[in-house]
C-alpha cells in the first residue's frame, strides 16, 4: 500500500465519509480551507485509483468512485510505519514522547489506561 500526499489523503477522507461518489459529491464533502478545483479532483481521484485506493463504477456517462481500502486499514498501515520508524516499534516510547511534548494530559492517558484495562475503544 502506497503512502498518500496530503491532497490524496483529503479525497480519500470526504470518500470514506460519503462511502463513495461521483466527483463533484467528495468535492462538496473535502474539509480543506482551500477550495480545490474540480479538475485537481478528478485527477486526484484518478491517482487513487492507479494506487488502488479506490474503484471507478460506470453509471451512465460518469463514474462514481468507491473505497476499496476502509479508514481503519489505512490507519493501522500507515500508523505501524509511523511508530516502527520514529519510535522503533514502541507505543511506550511513542506515548511517552506525547506526554513530554506536552501533547497527551494526564486525563487523556488515565483514559488511555481505562481503556487498555477494560479493552475497548471510544
Amino acid at each position: 500500500m502506497e503512502k498518500l500526499t496530503i491532497q490524496e489523503e483529503e479525497a480519500m477522507r470526504a470518500i470514506w465519509e460519503t462511502e463513495g461518489g461521483f466527483i463533484r459529491d467528495i468535492l462538496a464533502n473535502l474539509k480543506s480551507s482551500e477550495e480545490m478545483p474540480y479538475t485537481t479532483l478528478a485527477s486526484t481521484v484518478r491517482n487513487l485509483e492507479k494506487k488502488g485506493y479506490v474503484k471507478a463504477v460506470k453509471a451512465g456517462n460518469a463514474k462514481r468512485y468507491e473505497p476499496i481500502i476502509s479508514a481503519l486499514e489505512y490507519k493501522a498501515k500507515f500508523m505501524n510505519g509511523f511508530v516502527g520508524n520514529y519510535f522503533h516499534n514502541s507505543y511506550k516510547d511513542m506515548v511517552s514522547f506525547f506526554i513530554k511534548e506536552e501533547r497527551l494530559s494526564s486525563a487523556e492517558l488515565e483514559e488511555i489506561l481505562d481503556m487498555i484495562k477494560n479493552n475497548k475503544t471510544t
